[in-house]
């Protein structure tokens, strides 16, 4: 007489069922290894180019002090006609625009180019098959100039107050502050364009156009509070206008400068997702 073999029904401990439905993290793991590597490789051809390092690093200490040294103003008082800033000296009060300047310069010109050249030459092309989406491409970029904008920053006022003996900031952490959305807001600016710039040509031209119009708005050529009423108004809705206007009142110590924070803020909060979705591989 031949026994049938009884199959005993096994079964599986909820936590190992939990388990299998739970998401792997290995896509997740990726995706944050993906954002890494591009941060680090970023970085590393941003300090073996010479003239990028330069531009985001060594490009405010030299314009701050070579204007501190040779500009005849630069020990008058900043703005005579005004209680506050009359208490502080010329380059003083231009210290916020050369960190204005600074930002503009690799937010507006070198960024997009770069991510321009990028699709020229067919990089993105085959980086769109890795996990590297546009949302972390830009995210790099943005991240690695803003290390690099920090450090050019300090070096910046570190040979300001050493060499030039210019008045701290009388509100720090909202300099800070403003800096950082400053970063935020313009690099959302530049991203529109490396979103869609076809060419290296065609970033530099749309960058360029838009650096040369925010520095005229941030008050390099002539500064914002002897400019005309309806041009500080204007200035108040730029990225980059909104960011002097921002670090100048921290500066000398007037009230919070909450419109030109939210202007920023929003610049960012809207620019950047937008140059994600509009982002072209090719």
């Amino acid at each position: 007489m031949t026994t049938t073999p009884t199959t005993t029904p096994t079964t599986t401990p909820a936590a190992v069922r939990r388990g299998a439905l739970a998401p792997a993290p290995a896509a997740a793991q990726r995706r944050g290894g993906a954002l890494v590597r591009m941060i680090v490789s970023e970085a590393r051809l941003l300090v073996r180019d010479p003239a990028a390092a330069f531009f985001s690093l060594g490009f405010p200490v030299v314009l701050i002090t070579v204007l501190g040294l040779v500009m005849p103003w630069s020990d008058d008082p900043f703005n005579d006609q005004d209680p506050l800033l009359a208490q502080i000296s010329g380059i003083t009060g231009y210290t916020p625009i050369v960190l204005s300047l600074a930002i503009a310069t690799i937010g507006l010109s070198s960024f997009p180019v770069t991510v321009a050249t990028y699709r020229q030459r067919g990089v993105l092309r085959r980086l769109s098959t890795t996990p590297v989406g546009p949302a972390r491409l830009l995210v790099a970029q943005v991240l690695v100039n803003l290390g690099a904008l920090v450090v050019a920053a300090a070096l910046a006022l570190v040979s300001a107050v050493v060499v030039l003996d210019i008045d701290l900031p009388r509100q720090p952490w909202t300099v800070a502050l403003a800096f950082l959305l400053a970063v935020l807001s313009v690099f959302g600016l530049g991203a529109l364009i490396a979103a869609r710039a076809a060419t290296t040509g065609a970033a530099n031209g749309l960058g360029m156009t838009a650096y040369f119009v925010s520095l005229f708005f941030a008050g390099v050529w002539m500064p914002l509070p002897i400019m005309p009423e309806v041009v500080q108004t204007i200035a108040t809705y730029l990225p980059l206008g909104a960011a002097t206007q921002a670090m100048t009142d921290a500066w000398v110590g007037a009230p919070f400068p909450t419109q030109q924070m939210v202007v920023m803020a929003l610049w960012a909060a809207v620019a950047t997702p937008v140059a994600v979705r509009i982002f072209r591989w090719s």
